[in-house]
């Protein structure tokens, strides 16, 4: 069975791992300016208080990991009143030591574990914004397993390194996002695959990008009428069906493009388009480029180090 959230993921090509830790004594707090990278932390031990823009204050405790996609502003203190200082997310990402915030002998009142890695896809805006803007999954094991792998890997130069960083990124990825696949998600992806009747139709449209599906094909599908499937798809998913087809046709065009594996005609068959004249109109009024344009600039791109 075709897995929409794994497909995502594949696409997104997340790579470049960088881990640091974090700590944290009263009292302290600290304001991160918006980042744009996707950043993941796990708290170790203790408790402290993340405030990210345009989302709920919550409460971090031991065990808990929080995943930003696209890493806005935040700011993250402990409880006794502090005024936060300012600090520049790039700048910080370069720093080798545990990162100390607050007093600066004695325990800390929390250690985290923080990082970051970067989306090599070249569609990664899209995929992303089909994303929730903060996950927060709270006592899971594995994922504190996950994070401690990956802070191993990336702190040695082991042969296979850059292999074993993306691999273990997409499972952290895949792991903490399917937490949430509720229908209680923020509207995305995550949600419509969290609803039983949307997500056979979604998975009907990555199973087969190529069918000329309409919107009464895919209502059945749903099993839902054709109104009801496209106000319950919107809703949840955040565009309409047909719009969200064209975006997930026109990324795997984007991928087929890079890879240069194959020629436009075929790219052309595998989404959906019966002739490579109709797909060069489509994705050059996506795009704003002709696909063999858009190929010749742009290609997968090699691991570093490889």
């Amino acid at each position: 069975m075709v897995d929409p959230l794994s497909e995502v993921i594949s696409l997104l090509e997340p790579q470049a791992i960088f881990t640091k830790g974090i700590s944290g004594a009263e009292p302290w707090a600290v304001r991160y300016t918006d980042f744009g990278y996707p950043s993941f932390c796990v708290v170790i031990e203790g408790a402290c208080r993340l405030a990210v823009d345009g989302q709920q204050v919550v409460t971090l405790q031991a065990g808990d990991f929080v995943l930003l996609p696209t890493t806005p502003g935040f700011t993250i203190s402990g409880f006794e009143h502090a005024r936060p200082e300012h600090i520049d997310p790039h700048m910080a990402a370069s720093a080798e030591e545990e990162i100390r915030h607050g007093t600066q002998s004695g325990p800390p009142s929390v250690r985290l574990l923080g990082g970051y890695f970067v989306f090599g896809g070249e569609d990664s805006g899209l995929l992303v914004s089909l994303l929730p803007a903060q996950v927060h999954v709270r006592g899971v094991e594995r994922l504190s397993v996950l994070v401690k792998l990956l802070t191993e890997e990336a702190a040695q130069q082991r042969s296979g390194r850059d292999l074993v960083l993306s691999r273990l990124v997409e499972i952290l990825l895949v792991e903490s996002l399917r937490l949430i696949q509720t229908r209680d998600a923020p509207a995305g992806l995550l949600r419509g695959l969290g609803d039983i009747r949307l997500a056979e139709a979604i998975r009907q449209m990555h199973a087969n990008p190529a069918r000329p599906w309409t919107m009464a094909q895919l209502a059945r599908e749903a099993a839902l009428s054709r109104s009801a499937f496209f106000d319950r798809f919107t809703r949840n998913i955040g565009l309409p069906p047909m719009e969200y087809l064209l975006a997930w046709r026109m990324a795997l065009a984007k991928d087929l493009l890079r890879r240069r594996e194959i020629d436009i005609a075929e790219v052309a068959e595998r989404v959906g388009y019966g002739s490579a004249s109709t797909f060069s109109t489509a994705f050059s009024r996506y795009t704003g480029s002709p696909p063999g344009r858009y190929a010749r600039g742009t290609s997968v791109p090699a691991l570093a180090g490889s």
